[in-house]
C-alpha cells in the first residue's frame, strides 16, 4: 500500500520514537555504518551543521541501552580552521572506527578543505593501534599506494578487508593554477587494509606512513567526450553484495563498486547516471600494477579494473539520477543496486538496477518526494526514507511502502542520517530538537521489529 504523506490515514500501525541524547550540543550520525558489530553503540560527531566538519573537535560513542554518550577522540588544538573531524563509521566485525580527519596543521592560510584531509582509524579497544589509514605523500617522487590529497565518505566492505572513498587530489588542485589543461578532479577508490605504505620521503604534518595501500577506482576526464561514458566526477559509492555479485555467465564477481558518475550526453547536456567497477582479486596484483601519479596526473587505477555504465536515462522526461543527495545502496546478494531518481511526473522515486546492467525498475510510487537519503535494512528486505519530517518503510521487493507515526516532537525538524542496524530492525537517526533560542541534532531510534514481523 503506498501512502501519501498524511497525519489522517487511519490504517496504519504505530511505533514508539525513542531519544537517546540529550545534550546541548550537536551529535550527528555518518549516512551509513553508525551501528557497532554487536548494535549495542552509536558512533558520532559533535557537529550541529552538515557542512562544519573543519571546525569540529570531537568524536562521541553512544551506549544505546544506557543511553550514555562520551567523547571517545578530542583534538587539542582545533579553531575555526581545522583540523576537524567527522563522519564516523564502524568497522563491521571489530571494535574500530574510521572518520574523516583534518590535517593537524590546519591554520588560517591553510584551512580544513577537501584536499586537505584523511582516514583515521580508531581502535577503540587498543588505542595503540589507531592511525592514519591512508599514507599521504605530496612531494615527488610520490610513493605508490600512497595518496596526494584528501579523502572523505567512508564505507566497510562486508569482510572488513577494504574501506571505499571518495577523493580529491591535492596535487593537481595546486596545478590548475598553472595549467589550465589539468582539473582537479573528485573519484572513488579504495583502501586495501593490512596492507601498510611507509612513504619515499620526510614524514611531517603533510606526508606520513599509512596502515592501508590506497587504489583509485574509476577513471575521471577533466574534458569527457560527449555522448560516450567518460566521466568528470564519481562519487556517493557503494560495495556490491556481501560476496560480490553473480555475471551474467554463472561465474562471481567477488568485488565490485557502485558509484554516481557525472557525464555528458551528445548534445552537451550533463547528467549523472549509476556506474560499476570491477575490481580484480588478487590484492598483490593490484598493489603492483599502479604507478604514483604526476604533477598532471591521478595515480593510475589497477590493471583489470573494468568501468562501466549501468543506467542510460538521457532520454526520458526527467534524465539522470535526482533526488535530494543519496549515497548508492546494493542488496545483500548483490542483484540490485538502489538509487534516487525522478519518475515521468517529477516525483523522485527508489529505482534498482542489476551489476550486470539492463532495465531499471521503479519499486516506490511516492505522491511526494523524499527528502532524505534513504537507507537499505541489513537484510535488504526494506527501505527508510524521510518525508516532510515522517520516516516511510518501505518493501524492496513489492514496492509496498507505509508511512511510520512516531511520536517525535512538535519542536523537531531536520530529519535525516537513517541507519539500520547490522541486524534486526532497529533505525537511528538525526534530528534537530528546539532547546531555549537554539537547536541541536539528537539521535533518535525506532525499534521496527514488531512494525515489520507483522
Amino acid at each position: 500500500m503506498n501512502q501519501e504523506n498524511s497525519d489522517n490515514s487511519t490504517d496504519q500501525k504505530t511505533t514508539k520514537e525513542i531519544q537517546l541524547t540529550h545534550e546541548p550540543k550537536g551529535h550527528m550520525l555518518n549516512q551509513r555504518q553508525a551501528f557497532s558489530p554487536d548494535d549495542e553503540s552509536l558512533v558520532f560527531d559533535y557537529r550541529n551543521d552538515d557542512s562544519k566538519i573543519g571546525e569540529n573537535a570531537s568524536i562521541g560513542i553512544l551506549n544505546i541501552l544506557k543511553q550514555e554518550s562520551r567523547p571517545v577522540y578530542s583534538l587539542e588544538n582545533q579553531s575555526s580552521f581545522g583540523p576537524g573531524v567527522g563522519a564516523a563509521s564502524f568497522h563491521p566485525k571489530k571494535n574500530q572506527v574510521v572518520f574523516i580527519h583534518g590535517l593537524k596543521n590546519a591554520s588560517e592560510s591553510r584551512p580544513y578543505t577537501f584536499t586537505r584531509r584523511f582516514a583515521l582509524l580508531l581502535d577503540l579497544d587498543d588505542p595503540k593501534n589507531s592511525g592514519p589509514l591512508e599514507a599521504r605523500d605530496v612531494e615527488a617522487p610520490f610513493t605508490k599506494g600512497a595518496l596526494r590529497g584528501g579523502s572523505h565518505a567512508y564505507s566497510f566492505s562486508k569482510d572488513g578487508k577494504l574501506v571505499s572513498f571518495t577523493y580529491n587530489d591535492a596535487v593537481l588542485a595546486e596545478e590548475v593554477l598553472v595549467n589550465p589543461k589539468v582539473q582537479d578532479l573528485r573519484t572513488v577508490g579504495a583502501f586495501l587494509l593490512d596492507e601498510p605504505v611507509s612513504i619515499l620521503g620526510e614524514r611531517d604534518d603533510e606526508n606520513f606512513d599509512g596502515k592501508a595501500f590506497s587504489v583509485l577506482l574509476a577513471e575521471v576526464h577533466s574534458q569527457p567526450e560527449h555522448g560516450t561514458d567518460q566521466i568528470n566526477k564519481a562519487y556517493e559509492e557503494c560495495w556490491v553484495g556481501t560476496d560480490g555479485y553473480t555475471k551474467p555467465d554463472g561465474s562471481i564477481q567477488k568485488r565490485a563498486l557502485a558509484y554516481l558518475g557525472d557525464m555528458f550526453t551528445a548534445n552537451g547536456e550533463k547528467i549523472t547516471e549509476v556506474f560499476i567497477s570491477d575490481i580484480p582479486d588478487e590484492i598483490s596484483e593490484m598493489k603492483a600494477s599502479i604507478n604514483a601519479g604526476s604533477k598532471d596526473a591521478f595515480p593510475s587505477l589497477p590493471k583489470g579494473v573494468i568501468q562501466r555504465r549501468l543506467t542510460f536515462t538521457e532520454n526520458e522526461p526527467y534524465p539522470g539520477i535526482q533526488g535530494p543527495r543519496q549515497w548508492l545502496r546494493s542488496s545483500p546478494d548483490g542483484s540490485l543496486i538502489y538509487f534516487y531518481k525522478k519518475d515521468d511526473s517529477g516525483i523522485v522515486q527508489v529505482y534498482a538496477v542489476s551489476p550486470n546492467g539492463g532495465e531499471i525498475k521503479r519499486l516506490t510510487s511516492n505522491t511526494i518526494s523524499p527528502d532524505t537519503s534513504f537507507s537499505l535494512s541489513a537484510d535488504g528486505k526494506f527501505l527508510a526514507y524521510g518525508i516532510q519530517e515522517k520516516i516511510y518503510i518501505g518493501d524492496s521487493r513489492s514496492g509496498e511502502v507505509q508511512m511510520i507515526y512516531s511520536t517525535a516532537l512538535d519542536s523537531t525538524s531536520h530529519l535525516s542520517n537513517l541507519n539500520w542496524s547490522n541486524s534486526g530492525y532497529q533505525l537511528a537517526y538525526n534530528r534537530k530538537v528546539a532547546d531555549q533560542d537554539s537547536s541541536y541534532f539528537q539521535i533518535f531510534m525506532l525499534d521496527l521489529t514488531d512494525f515489520l514481523s507483522n
